[in-house]
């Protein structure tokens, strides 16, 4: 059984830094995109970045000069390092990774989430 597994949030205050990781563990052959979205009170979850296999990263316009995601393909982990932290990066923030597995003697590609980090920033 494939999952992802989130940690690094917390409470922090504005201008500060946070570093979140993720960690995928499985029966996993193959992890091609991974990425960040976060999702605030009362608003819907949105896309903050991705990153591919081979590191191509893409960034919402919102965090883009303050936020960087990596990853280490040998660990089956995704980073997001964020930084100049402020009250609007606080929500929940959750790791997504496109994954295939071995099942039965077949290979197979879902699409997972992880249950979550609650990041609060205050001002």
């Amino acid at each position: 059984q494939v999952q992802l597994v989130e940690s690094g949030g917390d409470l922090v205050q504005a201008g500060g830094s946070l570093r979140l990781s993720c960690a995928a563990s499985g029966n996993i052959v193959r992890i091609t995109a991974m990425g960040w979205y976060r999702q605030a009170p009362g608003k819907q979850r949105e896309l903050v970045a991705t990153i591919t296999s081979g590191g191509t990263t893409n960034y919402a316009d919102s965090v883009k000069g303050r936020f960087s995601i990596s990853r280490d393909n040998a660990k089956n982990t995704v980073y997001l390092q964020m930084s100049s932290l402020t009250a609007e990066d606080t929500a929940v923030y959750y790791c997504n990774a496109e994954i295939s597995y071995r099942q039965y003697g077949l290979s197979r590609t879902n699409n997972y989430w992880g249950q979550g980090t609650q990041v609060t920033v205050s001002s």
